[in-house]
């Protein structure tokens, strides 16, 4: 096999396998078991071929390949530097993770209306997005996700799930009207929709009306996407209604998507100093944060709780993108790395609490830590490392973006950061103490046990989350590497076009400065 149509292989396979999955679990849908069995298995491979693909990148620092041999700007390419490695890696464990939750969370009900060719298309559409090289299969890959979310969304068909579900609809549509409107309106100033492309053509052009208009609507499409103040209103109206598999994937990757768009388009084509939008991002960060942990503060529903969650913690990576300074954005990567993770497995954890005490609403629950004692155990590692506190991975994803704030001039923007941990541990306490501490009712006196299938998974990222705290020195080396294509666009130009790259030890000083 020649070095190319390894290349070609390996990029090919993190969206053709669950595709394939896809497709072959929808004509066995009358055979539960078989479904079962091939999605394990088919989860499998995933997470193989997003490790080949990771192996890949480290070895070239950044691949390209344009399918069909019509090259850039003609063609469909797809691009993996450390940024959408390092995603796509996590995808496929996160993915196989909450598969395995599945065997026990998903009834017959569910798996007959479509569970595993819903889930594996929204993987395609994940692993789609984050190695698209161009801004239309972007959005053709956003369009994969929101059908496929949406079906998984009012799986179960019940009022509360469909009410979610419109609501989810109408604000995501919205994003994509958006969306295409910021594409044409790129497309009719340089020509071309390829990032690369763009990122060579963009800075030969005098600022325009237009260029200006489709920076700000980019901006506001992928805030929908990603959840951010004022636009994050349809995330906790319809996350707490699905099913905890269900939950826990959308948890992880779908908000994370819209994140890494902008930070993709924001510092490869438009950067945020440039194009004039640094205030806004800031403001949008700060108040992103703090809407979300006090939304979170007053609920009594874990997943309501953790649903307001997901908006806090994606103001802190906004902070990364707000302050654009290399060490600003390698904590940012680092950020979303540890918080698909962790809060997966909260909303996972968030399962196994429903299913030990019958209930995920805070005041009707209690006893578990007696009943249940290696469940508070693996609760408290991704609880106190979404707060923050050390030697978790949360603390060293804090305490880069933290300290990037100081030295790019916004403290204030760290003060609300701290600010937001704290309140944050507040929640995570408020569930510990509900749910773990305080004496069950009386009419949740008896407890009912949780199944291995459903703690196996929880326990893995759990241990993925006490690795990346205790071992953190390379995950932030390869972060700051990961920066490199998103503060130097020479790079990823350079990656289409022929040009000789190599990340070295002169990149990395910059890095540091």
């Amino acid at each position: 096999m020649t070095e190319t149509s390894y290349n070609l292989l390996v990029f090919a396979f993190p969206v053709l396998v669950p595709l394939t999955l896809a497709a072959i679990t929808a004509i066995l849908w009358r055979n539960i078991q078989a479904q079962r069995v091939v999605a394990i298995a088919g989860l499998g491979v995933i997470v193989v071929c997003s490790v080949l693909l990771t192996m890949a990148v480290l070895r070239y620092d950044i691949l390209a390949v344009e399918f069909g041999s019509w090259a850039v700007p003609f063609g469909i390419s797809f691009v993996a530097d450390r940024f959408a490695a390092a995603l796509v890696m996590i995808t496929g464990v996160l993915a196989f993770c909450v598969g395995i939750f599945s065997l026990r969370d998903m009834r017959q009900i569910h798996m007959r209306a479509g569970f595993y060719p819903l889930f594996f298309g929204m993987v395609a559409g994940v692993n789609g997005a984050f190695l698209t090289g161009d801004l239309f299969n972007l959005y053709v890959w956003f369009e994969v996700m929101l059908i496929t979310s949406l079906g998984l969304l009012v799986i179960g068909r019940t009022k509360a799930q469909i009410d979610g579900a419109i609501k989810y609809a109408l604000l995501n549509l919205l994003g994509t009207v958006l969306f295409l409107m910021a594409i044409g309106l790129l497309y009719g100033a340089a020509g071309t929709l390829a990032f690369a492309d763009l990122a060579r053509v963009l800075p030969t052009l005098e600022p325009t009306p237009g260029l200006v208009g489709a920076a700000i609507l980019f901006l506001c499409a992928f805030g929908i996407k990603a959840g951010v103040f004022p636009l994050f209103f349809w995330l906790p109206a319809s996350y707490h209604t699905a099913p905890f598999t269900i939950s826990a994937i959308f948890a992880g990757l779908l908000t994370k998507v819209g994140v890494y768009a902008a930070f993709r388009v924001f510092t490869l084509l438009f950067t945020v100093e440039e194009s004039g939008i640094r205030e806004i991002v800031a403001v949008v960060a700060a108040l992103t944060m703090v809407t979300g942990v006090f939304g979170a503060a007053v609920q009594w529903n874990i997943r309501r709780i953790l649903s307001f969650h997901i908006i806090s913690q994606i103001g802190y990576i906004l902070m990364g993108l707000a302050i654009a300074t290399p060490l600003a954005i390698a904590g940012a990567v680092f950020y979303i790395v540890h918080h698909i993770i962790v809060k997966a497995n909260l909303f996972l954890l968030a399962g196994a609490i429903r299913q030990a005490s019958g209930t995920d609403d805070l005041k009707k629950s209690g006893g578990l830590l007696k009943s249940h004692p290696w469940l508070a155990v693996l609760f408290l590692i991704p609880a106190l490392s979404l707060a923050g506190l050390p030697p978790l991975s949360g603390f060293w994803a804090k305490f880069l973006v933290v300290d990037a704030s100081f030295k790019g001039d916004m403290a204030w923007l760290a003060a609300v950061a701290l600010f937001t941990g704290l309140l944050t541990l507040y929640s995570m306490t408020k569930i510990w103490m509900e749910a773990f501490w305080k004496a069950p009712g009386i009419e949740r006196s008896q407890t009912r046990p949780v199944p291995v299938l459903m703690v196996a998974p929880i326990a893995v990222l759990g241990a993925i989350t006490l690795t990346i705290g205790f071992y953190a020195e390379p995950f932030v080396q390869f972060a700051e590497k990961a920066s490199i294509t998103l503060t130097q666009p020479d790079v990823y130009i350079a990656a289409f076009f022929g040009e000789e790259t190599q990340v070295g030890e002169a990149a990395l000083e910059r890095i540091d400065q």
